[in-house]
């Protein structure tokens, strides 16, 4: 779904970014609170919607292509683009939910996904892994660096533990347009790919599965399963590039992320 242009930003723009990543991180630890056994989708929706609406923001996903709610939430085998509904959680599932805000025209983007109460050990992992699989892809973000370093960085997270790292979605570019240019895969070659440079932004979302990295698509021509049942999880965050380093935006508080230690 990524356009067909990538755009440079200026430090005011990500200034602007990082206000529409502060309502993004607002809305995860709403959700956050809200999300255990009995609540419905739905309810995590109405709750994401309100957050972003109180900030003066706009949400990137409502009416994006048609989608029909504020936050994607997927549940269990679902990897990503769950539409919210009346499922109510249990105890024991796994929760991803992504969530963009749009403040003054500008994106932020992010990704996270929670245990519902007591989940199983492999549960558990797969949520604890996929977290530290965005954070090596952040690391490896910097001026200089190549978006296959990004890609290898977190397929190597991923490696050890015999996941399967979905291919058919991907990170992005991001600012003015949810998805821009470029295309950023959670797979590559080190030294492979488009070169990093200061005021790019993009959006990197590892998707990890606990068994194979085929997927299907639902009927409803949003919601993404993993083709053989098994539990998926999403990590994401807005990454803007600086002269100092990747700096992530959807935190409550943007965080300048130091280079990988060999």
């Amino acid at each position: 779904m990524t356009g067909r242009f990538m755009t440079m930003k200026s430090a005011a723009d990500f200034e602007k970014m990082k206000v529409a990543g502060s309502v993004v991180a607002a809305v995860h630890a709403a959700v956050r609170r809200a999300a255990e056994p009995g609540v419905t989708m739905l309810e995590l929706d109405s709750i994401a919607h309100e957050v972003i609406r109180d900030a003066d923001c706009r949400p990137s996903f409502l009416g994006y292509h048609g989608f029909p709610a504020s936050i994607c939430s997927s549940p269990n085998e679902v990897i990503v683009h769950g539409i919210p509904n009346g499922y109510k959680l249990r105890e024991g599932d796994i929760l991803s939910i992504d969530a963009g805000a749009i403040y003054d025209g500008w994106h932020g983007d992010a990704a996270f996904t929670m245990a519902i109460g007591e989940v199983s050990a492999e549960a558990a992992q797969l949520i604890e892994v996929t977290e530290r699989g965005l954070w090596a892809g952040i690391a490896a973000a910097r001026p200089g660096n190549r978006l296959g370093d990004v890609g290898a960085a977190i397929s190597a997270v991923a490696a050890p533990h015999g996941y399967g790292v979905v291919r058919e979605y991907i990170g992005h570019g991001i600012g003015r347009q949810m998805h821009e240019a470029p295309d950023v895969p959670n797979y590559g070659k080190p030294g492979r790919g488009l070169k990093l440079k200061a005021g790019m932004a993009i959006a990197i979302e590892p998707m990890f599965n606990l068994g194979t990295a085929e997927t299907s698509v639902l009927e409803d021509g949003w919601t993404v399963i993993t083709q053989d049942g098994k539990l998926s999880a999403h990590f994401e965050h807005t990454v803007l590039i600086t002269d100092d380093g990747p700096v992530v935006s959807t935190l409550p508080e943007p965080k300048l992320v130091a280079a990988p230690t060999e």
